[in-house]
């Protein structure tokens, strides 16, 4: 592919603790943690899961954005992040924030002082997960804190620590301190033992005690030399790698109609990178190509048919715009529905991975190598669809279609998912007095983090009153199961066509039962088998359990084996029925 000189530059420049760095000769697979370690003084991230899952590697990225000239800071797992892909941005590792020769932060200080340092090997990567809520909180439109705290909240302190307090169970109380302290409401007789005061102190005591933080003297993320020297396109091009990053499908088109069959050629599309971690890929590839850079695949819409997500749109971000639809006083059912989703997308995976994951990335994963993947489930159950490019040709699938068709080719590219208008997936015309309920689960060895569900399933129905018998019936439904051990999601299509125009009974759901337990058959080879079917048919009851009368009983024998799942049903006002759950269910042993 020919590009200008202009768009051409052969080297990669970044900062790290506001040194510059300028690296012209890099294989394109070299990961940030092993440039950091290798060629840097900075050996605070360190290598220990390689799978984006324990934050020893975590370090801090900021990327400017010139034009709305602001600067975005985030964490990611060095481990997974190829250092082509920071071009333009700034690293700060721990000590960037301090030292022995130019003092300690009072993360630093704070950390030690509350005992929550442990072995030391991964507390850098807990520091800088922290300095990172620290430094959006004072992004957020609050009230100033007091001299000492910052806008953090004690709910929001632990929230980025969450996955490496799961990994160090000893030291969940005194990390968890450390953290709340730099919170503007946290109660002081909260916190735990210290070395900065003694028990019985007054609050004024204490809080004179604590290594004061002001974040008006916090570090600059970004320096000032580096926005000078952002460049929106890169090419690193030698006779044995290259690395390009293309700004139009245009160009995308060019760059894979350079693989052709037998000639060789190794490509790799990335994004985040962050599937590296799961498949453990040691294979070298040819040709780079970054995605992110082409706007079609970044950007997020939304109209009234539903909202349009690019595959390039990190998880994080996704979730941000999914819960920007229900903010606001007034929330419709589609908003509500969006943050079911969002809420289910913060149960996977942690933090640093979620920065770095795009969710084209995770559904091209589940289609082509067959991920336990959360989100292909939930986005299926809603009916959502995809948009794929493959030389010239542009398609539009379903994206049951999606998952169903051959294994995606290094030609086709994923461009976005549409998540639609819900009504017009249910087939309910306006005016209907229908209600809408929507719920996702999953259960998994830990409730939060890189733990993969032993099943996860996303159950959306339209019910209404009948108006002969005044029971609830069902009026249409889309049930979807996934990571059970079959090669991807799945809807329970024969349940679904049973329910649908039934009223609700647990005589119904018994039969709605014997049929689920007939298509979530988990593959030969696949744990816990017997589990993982129970808990579809578990969730299946909660779903409509409460719809039931109080006084409905089940018919002798029909249970078979799941009475014991059937939670006690919630008597109904007859003028109303239940509306749209409002969280997502989390399940785990």
């Amino acid at each position: 592919m020919e590009q200008s000189e202009s768009t051409v530059n052969n080297s990669l420049v970044f900062a790290v603790n506001g040194k510059r760095f300028e690296v012209s000769t890099i294989h394109p697979s070299t990961t940030l943690l092993e440039f950091l370690r290798s060629h840097t003084p900075f050996k605070g991230a360190k290598l220990s899961c390689g799978e984006g899952g324990c934050g020893a590697c975590v370090v801090l990225l900021s990327k400017y954005n010139p034009v709305l000239d602001q600067v975005d800071d985030f964490t990611v797992s060095s481990c997974l992040t190829l250092l082509c892909s920071i071009n333009g941005c700034s690293i700060t590792t721990t000590e960037g924030l301090g030292n022995t020769k130019d003092g300690f932060h009072p993360i630093h200080e704070r950390f030690s002082g509350f005992h929550a340092s442990q072995c030391g090997f991964c507390t850098p990567g807990m520091c800088m997960s922290l300095f990172s809520a620290l430094v959006n909180a004072e992004k957020i439109l609050r009230p100033e804190p007091p001299l000492g705290f910052s806008k953090l909240k004690v709910s929001e302190a632990g929230k980025g620590l969450l996955q490496e307090i799961s990994a160090a169970v000893l030291g969940i109380c005194p990390i968890a301190d450390a953290c709340k302290s730099f919170a503007a409401d946290v109660d002081m007789e909260d916190l735990g033992f210290n070395s900065f005061w003694r028990k019985g102190d007054s609050k004024e005591v204490k809080l004179s005690s604590l290594p004061l933080y002001n974040h008006s003297d916090e570090i600059c993320t970004f320096p000032q030399f580096l926005k000078n020297e952002t460049r929106s396109t890169l090419l690193l091009d030698s006779s044995r790698y290259s690395w390009y990053n293309p700004v139009t499908i245009e160009q995308l088109r060019s760059l894979l109609g350079f693989v052709e069959d037998g000639n060789g050629t190794r490509v790799k599309v990335v994004v985040g990178n962050t599937g590296m971690g799961y498949y453990k890929e040691v294979e070298n590839y040819d040709k780079y190509i970054d995605l992110r850079y082409i706007p079609e695949l970044s950007v997020i819409r939304r109209d009234n048919t539903g909202i349009s997500i690019g595959a390039a749109v990190t998880i994080s971000k996704a979730i941000e715009a999914l819960k920007e639809c229900n903010q606001g006083g007034f929330h419709t059912e589609e908003d509500m529905v969006y943050k079911k989703i969002a809420d289910h997308m913060e149960k996977v995976a942690s933090g640093f991975i979620q920065n770095s994951a795009s969710l084209g990335g995770n559904l091209v994963m589940a289609q082509r190598n067959h991920f336990p993947s959360d989100i292909a489930t939930v986005l299926l159950a809603v009916g959502s669809t995809v948009n794929i490019i493959t030389g010239l040709k542009s398609e539009e699938l379903t994206l049951e279609e999606f998952l169903r068709r051959p294994e995606l080719d290094s030609k086709s590219i994923l461009i976005s998912i549409k998540i639609p208008d819900w009504d017009r997936i249910m087939g309910i015309s306006s005016g209907t007095k229908m209600n809408l309920l929507f719920e996702t689960y999953r259960a998994a060895p830990r409730p939060l983090g890189n733990a993969l569900p032993y099943l996860n399933a996303a159950l959306m129905a339209k019910v209404s009153r009948c108006t002969t018998s005044n029971g609830i019936i069902v009026s249409n439904c889309r049930f979807a199961f996934g990571a059970y051990g079959t090669k991807h999601p799945m809807r329970a299509t024969k349940v679904e066509e049973f329910l649908t125009g039934k009223v609700l009974s647990v005589g119904v759901l018994c039969e709605a039962v014997k049929l689920l337990k007939g298509i979530v058959v988990p593959d030969d080879g696949t744990s816990s088998p017997a589990y993982r079917s129970s808990l579809a048919v578990s969730f299946l009851f909660e779903f409509f359990s409460h719809l039931l009368e109080a006084n409905a009983e089940s018919p002798d024998g029909c249970m078979n084996g799941y009475s014991t799942l059937l939670s006690p049903a919630k008597q109904l006002d007859h003028g109303k029925i239940p509306t749209l759950p409002s969280s997502a269910k989390q399940g785990w042993n």
